[in-house]
C-alpha cells in the first residue's frame, strides 16, 4: 500500500502527484499492460539480446 504524508497546508494537486509518482514507480501498471498479451518465449529471448546489444554500444560510444 502506497502512503503519502500530506503536511499542512499542503496543495491537494502536489499530494496527488506525489502518488502518481510514487505509483508509478512501483510498476503495477507496467505489469498489468505486459500481463494482457502473451509473448513467445523466443520473441522475449530476441528482445532482450536486442537491449543487451543496445546498451553494449552505448557504453562503447560514452568510452570513446
Amino acid at each position: 500500500m502506497i502512503i503519502v504524508p500530506v503536511k499542512e497546508g499542503e496543495n491537494i494537486e502536489k499530494a496527488l502527484k506525489k502518488f502518481k509518482r510514487k505509483f508509478e514507480k512501483t510498476g503495477v501498471v507496467k505489469e498489468l499492460r505486459r500481463r494482457q498479451q502473451f509473448d513467445k518465449p523466443s520473441v522475449l529471448k530476441r528482445l532482450k539480446m536486442e537491449h543487451a546489444v543496445y546498451v553494449q554500444q552505448l557504453r562503447t560510444a560514452e568510452d570513446q
